[in-house]
């Protein structure tokens, strides 16, 4: 297996580290290889994020105009005519 010797990191990177595999419940050592393996692996089936995918279904819909975020939006209830 492949070692590799990382120099002159941060401090403050190397304890973020540190704080991140106690929060995993992991060594140090272990952290780094899962966010190394996390950080080669191939993109999953299609490569795009969510928004990304549901912007180009609707690509050719006509709409000209980018919707407004409703991120904060207080949520309610759909009403529809009868």
């Amino acid at each position: 297996m492949a070692q590799f010797v990382v120099r002159n990191l941060e401090d403050d990177v190397a304890e973020k580290l540190k704080k991140r595999a106690r929060r995993h419940a992991r060594s140090t050592e272990d952290e780094v290889r899962h966010i190394l393996r996390a950080a080669v692996q191939e993109p999953s089936a299609g490569g795009h994020t969510l928004g990304t995918r549901i912007a180009r279904r609707f690509q050719r819909s006509g709409l000209s105009e980018d919707l407004p975020e409703l991120r904060g939006a207080a949520v309610r209830a759909a009403e529809f005519e009868r």
